[in-house]
């Protein structure tokens, strides 16, 4: 005669059942859903790109008597020249608002040299001034025409000096740019009343002092 399980037992079984349902049901909705990387939404955050303000660009302005002086070396036909160049007003007094003072010396050798004379016979001194936005009105040239004929004697060892007193320019000012044209004559033989002439041009840039 086979026995019976008991009633309590039976409860017990089915309840165990069912929590073995429930759990295998959990498990299953566990596998099917998606995973959090797959969200909606969920990728990665770019980050917010910020532009950077563009620096201003800085132009350095040149100045050839920055040291005090400058030494130039031009040449012209048979003609090379040595050209000085300096002001006795300091570079920081420079200003727009005041006269400006520029000196220079020359002095001439001739290759090849047959012992001919050299000549200056006229120079001429033209300015250019600039500034943030482009050229500003510029003063009139400056002009020496030798007083003696044909020239003045700058063959080495003699020389030619002078000074030109640039005038007030436009405050907006920030440089001048000096061009300085040497017109010489070569003597043709050192017994000779004839000439060659010859043209050297020069330039020379100095800022303008701005106010503090």
């Amino acid at each position: 005669m086979s026995q019976q399980p008991s009633p309590v037992r039976n409860r017990r079984l089915v309840h165990a059942a069912q929590l073995a349902t429930a759990a295998l049901l959990v498990l299953g909705l566990s596998a099917c859903g998606t995973p959090p990387w797959e969200e909606p939404g969920a990728g990665p955050t770019a980050s917010p790109r910020t532009s950077k303000t563009p620096k201003p660009t800085v132009s350095a302005i040149t100045n050839e008597l920055a040291s005090g002086s400058a030494k130039h070396s031009l040449t012209a036909g048979s003609a090379t020249l040595s050209v000085d160049y300096w002001s006795t007003l300091s570079m920081d007094a420079w200003t727009a608002d005041v006269n400006k003072p520029v000196s220079f010396s020359l002095s001439g050798i001739l290759t090849p040299d047959d012992l001919q004379a050299l000549y200056l016979s006229r120079v001429t001194l033209t300015t250019t001034v600039h500034g943030p936005t482009g050229q500003l009105e510029s003063p009139a040239p400056f002009t020496d025409q030798s007083t003696v004929a044909p020239g003045y004697l700058i063959k080495a060892p003699y020389s030619y000096s002078q000074t030109f007193v640039l005038p007030e320019v436009d405050d907006a000012a920030t440089g001048v740019t000096l061009t300085i044209t040497y017109e010489l004559l070569v003597q043709a033989t050192p017994t000779s009343a004839e000439y060659a002439k010859q043209t050297a041009v020069d330039t020379l840039t100095i800022a303008i002092a701005q106010p503090e």
